[in-house]
């Protein structure tokens, strides 16, 4: 797995990281370049990531594109943020383009995972589109979601659509 960031950037939990082998791995086979740009954050770094969106954004915007801190998947070891090896688009709408991006979209659910913030869904999930961040959920339900054409967690499980911060 090619790693873009080190420190605790590059952790996962260890079912998280052998499936992501494999995924990078069947990637490269088929000639997209995948490298790891975001992995496991502490409450202090995720407290750090958000404050800085609602420093240039303001609380509610932020809040529709980082977690507050204690509700990120990055906190859980599940969940980790996508590149290309070459920064074209990091973290930006146009990553989805982007070779890796557009092979995650069409093969992750093979590895086990999701495009967890997928187009269009936001009022589900409470996240804007984020063709960058991959959510491990296993193989059987991420094909399953694939195979029954369904987006986000929150339908898969029966959940509540994004429900607003307490």
């Amino acid at each position: 797995m090619q790693l873009a960031v080190s420190g605790e950037a590059s952790l996962l939990n260890s079912t998280t990281a052998a499936a992501a082998e494999k995924l990078f791995a069947a990637a490269a086979s088929e000639g997209a370049t995948m490298t790891l740009a975001s992995g496991y954050r502490s409450f202090q770094t995720q407290t750090a990531t958000y404050n800085g969106y609602v420093s240039t954004r303001g609380q509610a915007s932020a809040d529709t594109a980082s977690a507050r801190p204690g509700f990120s998947e990055h906190q859980t070891g599940w969940a980790f943020d996508i590149g290309d090896g070459g920064g074209a688009c990091s973290f930006e709408p146009c990553f989805a383009d982007q070779p890796a991006a557009v092979w995650a979209k069409a093969n992750a659910y093979k590895h086990g995972f999701v495009v967890r913030y997928p187009w269009m869904l936001n009022e589900i999930t409470g996240y804007y589109y984020e063709p960058w961040h991959l959510r491990f959920v296993g193989v059987e339900a991420a094909t399953d979601m694939a195979k029954r054409g369904i987006g986000t967690l929150e339908e898969y499980f029966g959940l509540e659509a994004a429900p607003g911060y307490p």
